[in-house]
């Protein structure tokens, strides 16, 4: 195989309370990419459409860095190299997991042509060297849905340990997505660098309960647990009428509403796609009064991630 074309979904990371630790992926929304086995060493990137402004240096761009983190570790170098077509579909700065779709898009694609020496997990610490890239951490929230499908878990990073999570198949996710950017490095900027011992056992005890929650298909601890007292506090300052759509998702019947990853994004979960369709309407109806431009999507949890796509 000389070429291959890859699918890799947007994201939503955190899920309110599971700060750089939990991530979910979409339904159809995510980047595409082209990869072609090239005679001469090296990446190169030719084209990139969607998206204004992203460098084509393979030094520079997150898929190609990745890639490069690949194949830094292959004790058996390739004597070809790798030519990118990249199609953006996640705006970067949405809070959706635009470098993260990159990223995994990126290193699922060249495993694929140098006939998989890594594992869909195996591939995760590569893909998080484009999220060091683009934001300065080498977080794993958002790369690891992407890659892997479904909900995931960071145990721990040193050494990584992700955990995929069991999730009942009625829940859906709403997303509203005002057209504004908010930076993944600014975001993180304005967080508290030290919290109290009572919030910070508060948001243990939600992840704990979220997880759970996943697991056993019990709705009401999956929204009794979407409670988010450390970032969401702070970050939802910069992101307009997010009170307003977070009590709408609320009166609509959602299980939960918080940011995705760093936003502006705000998502909700709700069982059913009756739900999800009527929290879609009354978040449309909050930005469009405002005269605020915003894309909404519907989506269920996509269960397989990466992939190969004709």
């Amino acid at each position: 195989m000389d070429q291959v074309k890859v699918f890799a979904p947007a994201t939503v990371a955190n899920v309110a309370c599971g700060f750089d630790v939990m991530g979910f992926a979409l339904e159809d929304i995510g980047d595409e990419i082209i990869v072609t086995k090239t005679d001469t060493p090296g990446l190169k990137i030719t084209e990139i459409t969607g998206c204004e402004g992203l460098p084509t240096e393979p030094e520079k761009n997150v898929a190609t860095v990745a890639v490069q983190a690949l194949l830094d570790s292959l004790q058996d170098k390739p004597s070809f190299g790798f030519q990118f077509k990249l199609s953006k579909n996640v705006t970067g700065g949405s809070g959706l997991g635009s470098s993260a779709s990159s990223s995994a898009a990126a290193v699922f694609a060249v495993n694929k042509l140098l006939d998989e020496p890594f594992s869909r997990k195996e591939l995760i610490s590569f893909a998080m060297e484009g999220e060091k890239a683009a934001s300065g951490h080498p977080h794993a929230d958002n790369v690891a849905p992407s890659l892997l499908g479904g909900f995931t878990l960071v145990r721990g990073y040193t050494p990584l340990d992700v955990i995929e999570l069991d999730y009942p198949e009625e829940l859906f996710a709403t997303i509203v997505h005002p057209q504004i950017e908010v930076k993944t490095s600014d975001s993180k900027k304005i967080l508290k660098r030290q919290i109290t011992l009572k919030d910070a056992v508060t948001q243990w005890g939600n992840v704990g309960g979220l997880v759970a929650g996943l697991a056993k298909g019990d709705y009401d601890l999956i929204g009794r647990s979407m409670k988010d007292v450390i970032a969401e506090p702070v970050r939802s300052i910069l992101i307009p009428l997010f009170k307003e759509a977070k009590q709408s998702a609320t009166d609509e019947g959602a299980l939960g509403c918080s940011i995705s990853g760093s936003g502006p994004s705000i998502f909700a979960l709700s069982k059913g796609k009756s739900t999800a369709d009527k929290v879609a309407s009354a978040f449309r109806i909050i930005y469009e009064s405002n005269e605020i431009d915003a894309n909404v999507y519907i989506s269920g949890i996509n269960p397989i991630g990466a992939e190969v796509i004709k």
